[in-house]
């Protein structure tokens, strides 16, 4: 598996409006609505933020991977966006988010792709050197050639 298939030019923001976790997430899956990839954008943002009040997606090192399984999701999808302010996010260890990878993945999927999705993206981010490309890239097509070599394997 890889996030080839799940992310395209159209599925990305280089600045993020948003200052608060609900807006950014609600921003986010805007791209969704946009692109047809969700029939109600109330209910997918529901369903992301019902998984986030279990426990925060801000995973640490500036990055939050908010997620949801829902009904309203048509295909699997990965939205990327980067804040040029931060967001407030309550993340792992206090501090500001400016990336968010939020996934969407269809209720009736029998396998679990989303935790698949989140563990490739997780293998990468963890490297500095990954982080840091995605921070620096100028441009849309720049973020999704970086994302594109998350691919299982690695």
């Amino acid at each position: 598996m890889d996030i080839r298939n799940l992310i395209r030019e159209d599925l990305i923001t280089l600045d993020l409006k948003a200052r608060d976790k609900q807006a950014a997430i609600r921003e986010l899956a805007g791209l969704l609505e946009k692109c047809g990839l969700i029939t109600n954008e109330e209910e997918f943002l529901q369903d992301v933020l019902k998984r986030e009040s279990i426990t925060t997606t801000g995973i640490g090192y500036g990055i939050a991977i908010p997620h949801a399984k829902s009904k309203a999701v048509k295909k699997s999808a990965v939205v990327f966006g980067r804040s040029k302010h931060g967001i407030e996010w309550e993340s792992l260890d206090g501090q500001p988010v400016d990336m968010v990878f939020l996934i969407a993945t269809p209720a009736e999927q029998k396998e679990n792709e989303h935790l698949k999705v989140l563990s490739l993206l997780s293998r990468k981010l963890i490297y500095e050197e990954f982080r840091q490309r995605l921070r620096e890239s100028k441009t849309i097509q720049e973020i999704l050639e970086i994302l594109n070599t998350v691919v299982e394997g690695d």
